[in-house]
């Protein structure tokens, strides 16, 4: 019963030894004493083979439960100094209720501020903002689009697509084997507002969209576009350049002007690029930079949400508010708006115009 006494009297030891300790140097050299190759507990343990034969599974079960409460002991302490540490970087604790010490206004994000104003604008020329899930089928990101099934943008190098197996109780049924993926446009909403009833319909839709892209200043694989649909009868080309150019005027200054340039898209048709010029902003440094993409909605757009081609028309249009915001504010790199860096966003204390009319 010698060793029994010993083991006894070394958690009695250990645990007053430990108890004592502040500092992480201290818990090692308390570790060594115990624990380590020349430790206390180690050179009991290494008596175990003169014990006779019948108490050596006693002892045994004595000396590993002595181990594991000498190592609950070390762990207990480990967490302590941590705790403590954590503490001491963090300083006195804060009193939530009582008012920052911080006096300075906050402020919007520069995207936020953009987004409002584009949707303020389209709001006084009759459009509603709607809204849809980022977590969308194929159908109404691809299909209901007129984007066949061996188009590019279905590839799961540009998509991001959800397992098989993945349910989405707030997102609709899937249609057969289609899959569930994280929306790459906006136009999903549109779909979306079309099967929910007949024309006139007048509506911009601005979110979050993802896509397969590298990180570098001007990609991102998340980011945010905004975009507008107008059905009724009789809409034509025109009345989509005249909202443009409003609505690129209202938000970048009375100088600016917009072309369309003749391009594909599988939901409208015609379909065109929209540059637009804007040389009285200070980091506008060309002519004409591309902006976003347009069009007229292609009739079998039309036949898929149950519109009659024959009688409705429309438009749709949608650009990155990301690349307008880096536009209105000179802002040469994309990450800026992600790294929730105080000195970048406090330089955004106004209106979304102030850039634009010299504010």
């Amino acid at each position: 019963m010698e060793m029994q006494e010993q083991l006894s009297s070394l958690l009695a030891k250990a645990a007053a030894d430990l108890q004592a300790v502040r500092s992480r140097p201290e818990l090692e050299a308390a570790k060594a004493r115990l624990v380590g190759p020349n430790g206390e507990l180690t050179a009991l343990m290494k008596q175990m083979g003169s014990v006779p034969k019948e108490q050596r599974p006693a002892l045994g079960k004595l000396v590993n439960e002595a181990k594991a409460r000498v190592q609950e002991l070390l762990e207990a302490k480990v967490g302590e100094i941590g705790e403590s540490e954590l503490s001491s970087r963090l300083g006195r604790p804060v009193d939530s209720t009582l008012p920052s010490p911080d006096a300075s206004p906050g402020t919007f994000h520069p995207l936020t501020l953009v987004r409002e104003e584009l949707c303020s604008i389209l709001r006084k020329v009759g459009f509603t903002v709607a809204d849809g899930p980022e977590v969308e089928t194929e159908f109404y990101c691809f299909d209901a689009l007129n984007t066949p099934p061996d188009h590019p943008a279905r590839d799961p190098q540009d998509t991001f697509y959800f397992p098989t197996g993945a349910r989405f109780e707030n997102v609709s049924k899937r249609r057969g084997d289609e899959r569930y993926l994280l929306r790459t446009h906006t136009s999903s909403v549109q779909v979306r507002t079309m099967l929910k009833g007949p024309p006139p319909i007048r509506i911009v839709s601005p979110g979050r969209v993802y896509r397969r892209d590298t990180t570098d200043a001007s990609h991102s694989a998340n980011f945010h576009q905004i975009e507008c649909l107008y059905v009724d009868r009789g809409v034509t080309v025109r009345d989509l350049k005249a909202l443009l150019d409003h609505l690129f005027a209202a938000l970048l200054g009375p100088g600016t002007k917009t072309r369309f340039r003749p391009h594909y898209f599988g939901y409208t048709e015609p379909s065109f690029e929209v540059d637009l010029s804007a040389l009285h902003l200070p980091k506008v440094n060309k002519e004409w930079i591309e902006i976003g993409g347009c069009g007229m909605v292609d009739p079998e757009v039309f036949r898929t949400v149950g519109y009659d081609p024959e009688v409705w028309t429309g438009y749709a249009f949608g650009m990155g508010i990301e690349r307008l915001a880096m536009t209105l504010y000179g802002i040469d790199d994309i990450r800026l708006f992600y790294q929730n860096d105080l000195r970048f966003l406090g330089q955004f204390r106004g209106a979304a115009q102030g850039a634009a009319r010299g504010g």
